[in-house]
C-alpha cells in the first residue's frame, strides 16, 4: 500500500503533536483517548501509538 501526500502529512505531525495525528485519522474517540494518555505519560510512547494508528489505517 503506497503513502499518500496526506498520510506523510500526518506522519510528521504525529512526530510532533501525537494526539493530533491520531486525531485526523480516527477522529475523536477511544484511540485518541489512549494517545493522550500515553504521551501524558512519557512522548515517545505517544509517538509510537500515532505512528501504529497511522500505518494500521
Amino acid at each position: 500500500m503506497p503513502f499518500t501526500t496526506s498520510d506523510i502529512c500526518k506522519i510528521l505531525v504525529a512526530i510532533f503533536i501525537p494526539p493530533l495525528g491520531v486525531f485526523l485519522e480516527r477522529g475523536c474517540g477511544a484511540d485518541l483517548l489512549i494517545n493522550i494518555l500515553l504521551t501524558i505519560l512519557g512522548y515517545i510512547p505517544g509517538i509510537i501509538h500515532a505512528l501504529y494508528i497511522i500505518l494500521k489505517y
